[in-house]
């Protein structure tokens, strides 16, 4: 079971996304907040394995819950999925930059809505396609590499750029989802990635994103 928080101002919103989540049996809304400063209260409690936040709260935004419960200087961080209805550049940036696994917009569909939430929950990322290319291609952080990596992390890091899932690049690798594992974790220590959204980033500004 999945459990979620979910954190929106509007309540309509909120019972709406509460609805098509629990559509789903492997998915349960543990928990609603109104702002963000509820949202990063209930979530620090509740310990949910999802957090759902929009962009647009009051006390505390999106991209602000994103970095209290899943940014850098986080010691025990959860996923957090920002979703929003304005599809503006600066917003997506600032909500990755800070944490976030996922950043979702509201027309995208229940269908989307429910893979993000499943994404983030076994740890890997998701992004509306409407907003993929352009941030892959455009955002810019610096991430230096402090060792070099090898050419199987490399290998990695392509098919992370990829979209590609954890299971994915294990089949296509022929090496154990375990060892899969190992080398993101040696390629977010080398790259200086906090996650498989910064990787992508990195192996994008870097030319090692592949065709």
């Amino acid at each position: 079971m999945i459990r979620v928080l979910v954190a929106d101002d509007q309540e309509m919103v909120r019972r709406n996304l509460r609805r098509i989540l629990e559509s789903e049996p492997d998915l349960r809304v543990v928990g609603e907040a109104a702002d963000g400063v509820a949202a990063v209260e209930l979530a620090r409690v509740l310990r949910p394995d999802v957090v759902l936040a929009d962009i647009r709260m009051p006390k505390r935004d999106g991209i602000a819950v994103a970095r209290h419960l899943a940014g850098p200087d986080v010691v025990d961080p959860l996923p957090v999925v920002v979703i929003t209805t304005f599809e503006l550049d600066e917003y997506v940036y600032s909500a990755l930059r800070n944490g976030a696994c996922g950043f979702l917009l509201k027309r995208s569909g229940p269908a989307l809505l429910i893979e993000g939430v499943r994404a983030a929950a076994g740890g890997e990322m998701l992004i509306s396609p409407q907003l993929t290319v352009r941030l892959l291609r455009h955002l810019r952080q610096e991430r230096p590499v402090h060792e070099a990596l090898t050419e199987r992390e490399l290998d990695v890091v392509r098919l992370v750029a990829g979209a590609r899932t954890n299971a994915e690049i294990a089949d296509e690798l022929f090496i154990s989802p375990g060892t899969v594992k190992t080398h993101i974790a040696n390629v977010q220590r080398k790259t200086g990635a906090r996650n498989r959204v910064a990787i992508a980033t990195w192996a994008w500004e870097t030319g090692h994103a592949g065709p």
